[in-house]
């Protein structure tokens, strides 16, 4: 099995164990507050980086994220970037193609060439909404790609299915 098979059985089995001890615990008439606690406090929490050189943008981004229980590490260009790569672990990349100086494009390409990074899924996000952009974009080896503006709805359905998380009932 590949790394990234592992980590998606692995979170996949996490979430069901997760799910259990929710249903068990909510049907229980008195919980005690520290089983609580410690299932909020061990659950895994996906980690996504994004990257984007607007601020409203990443701070729109992290809001939105977080709110799914998505742990996000935000920076604001290539250079950030790299600076992240050797300090976090990250799941999931939201990029966007309008960057100084290495645009999202050259930037995409090189870290699906990286050996390390290559199976990491990768998202580009851009204004650029034409049939070539978004075709040059896949070439680059992006997983999807999301036009600005997005909808909330639409940004969380494609980081959920390129985590290959699996809805649970809850």
């Amino acid at each position: 099995m590949n790394h990234r098979n592992k980590n998606i059985a692995d979170r996949s089995i996490r979430r069901q164990v997760e799910a259990m001890t929710r249903k068990r615990l909510a049907s229980q008439d008195i919980v005690d507050l520290n089983d609580f606690r410690s299932l909020k406090k061990d659950q895994y929490q996906p980690s996504i980086l994004v990257v984007d050189d607007e601020e409203i943008m990443r701070n729109a981004l992290k809001r939105i994220l977080e709110s799914e229980n998505y742990k996000v590490i935000l920076a604001e260009d290539a250079m950030g970037l790299t600076k992240i790569l050797d300090t976090a672990q990250f799941d999931l990349i939201l990029l966007d193609i309008n960057l100084p100086w290495v645009d999202g494009l050259e930037l995409c390409s090189m870290l699906k060439g990286h050996p390390s990074l290559s199976h990491v899924p990768l998202i580009l996000c851009s204004g650029r909404k034409s049939k070539e952009d978004i075709e040059k974009g896949f070439a680059a080896g992006c997983n999807d790609y999301i036009t600005k503006p997005f909808e909330v709805d639409r940004i969380l359905e494609v980081v959920s299915k390129s985590l290959g998380v699996l809805e649970l009932a809850k």
